[in-house]
């Protein structure tokens, strides 16, 4: 099966940070050494410029922003887009004083700042990531952040998981405002989805609501991530190599008829008449995200593969529009 329909990234890390998660593997009986996580905190340091006083890791993004959630909701709003995938939304529905999702709607996917400042007026945690998932557009600017910001009844949570690929960041607000916090993973970018390593960029506010976290990762994961980040360039190579690919995929989609969403991530979303396109691509082995069960029907999200699994895909769509046609 051809998997893209999961956002990861399908080049492996390089060598070295593979030898360093089986040497992690082969310590494993023994708890990670402190001293190994706080080189990890330095390096992701040097790589955000973020004082590492302001820096919490965490086995995956998730876990980071679930714990937020717990801290930070009891009598506030939440308020998220819809579509976006976060797991750790369903705890706000427990703890949150309320849970207000903004849609996105097509083409533009614009969130309504008007509407989204009258909504903050009363206490609230926002909680959004940008560029969003499965649109891939950018949905909070310069402006938006600040003036959500200068609520000082709102806290923000800003989720980057696609900052490699779309080179965008509020991470220079972090010194100036409190009330900011920022989510990054070293999944997509740096393609360590198996080995689940997260972090926050916390604003006072947010460290201080975080200060009994205790952070435990395993060995091969804090060895893989300290190694990865110090071969940020394999990284930059491979991401650049994802954005050429998902540049070219998107003009072949066009080409075929195909309502291609431009995208600032490693993936594309699309909508398509063809009905049921993901059941029958995956008969012929290629898996796509279809988004009619969480948002629209008709809308796929298809993350960049190699370049060959992305020429069977076009392939197998070409196939399937003849016989529509």
């Amino acid at each position: 099966m051809i998997r893209l329909d999961l956002n990861e990234n399908p080049y492996s890390p390089p060598k070295e940070v593979i030898d360093e998660a089986k040497k992690g593997l082969s310590e494993v009986r023994r708890y990670c050494d402190p001293k190994y996580l706080e080189e990890l905190r330095n390096l992701i340091e040097e790589y955000t410029k973020i004082p590492k006083d302001k820096i919490v890791v965490s086995p995956g993004s998730d876990i980071i922003l679930r714990e937020v959630i717990h801290e930070f909701s009891i009598d506030r709003k939440v308020i998220a887009v819809n579509p976006s995938f976060f797991p750790a939304l369903e705890c706000a529905k427990r703890h949150a004083r309320k849970l207000v999702r903004f849609q996105l709607t097509p083409p533009e996917f614009r969130l309504n700042s008007e509407v989204l400042m009258q909504e903050i007026r009363d206490p609230s945690l926002i909680i959004i990531d940008n560029p969003n998932n499965p649109t891939g557009v950018e949905v909070l600017d310069r402006d938006l952040i600040i003036k959500i910001l200068e609520n000082t009844n709102s806290l923000l949570l800003v989720d980057e998981a696609y900052y490699e690929f779309s080179l965008k960041t509020s991470s220079g607000l972090i010194n100036d405002f409190d009330n900011l916090a920022i989510t990054r993973t070293l999944d997509k970018g740096f393609s360590l989805a198996g080995l689940r390593v997260g972090y926050l960029l916390a604003g006072e506010k947010f460290r201080e609501g975080l200060s009994d976290f205790i952070t435990f990762l395993p060995r091969p994961s804090v060895y893989a991530a300290i190694t990865a980040l110090k071969n940020r360039d394999y990284m930059r190579e491979n991401v650049e190599k994802i954005i050429r690919e998902r540049k070219r995929l998107m003009n072949e989609l066009k080409e075929l008829g195909i309502e291609a969403f431009p995208s600032s991530t490693n993936f594309i979303l699309i909508r398509s008449d063809v009905v049921g396109l993901s059941g029958r691509l995956r008969s012929k082995g290629i898996a796509i995200k279809d988004l009619s069960r969480e948002w629209i029907p008709g809308y796929y999200r298809i993350s960049i593969g190699l370049p060959e699994e992305n020429d069977l895909l076009l392939k197998s769509l070409k196939e399937l529009l003849n016989k529509e046609s």
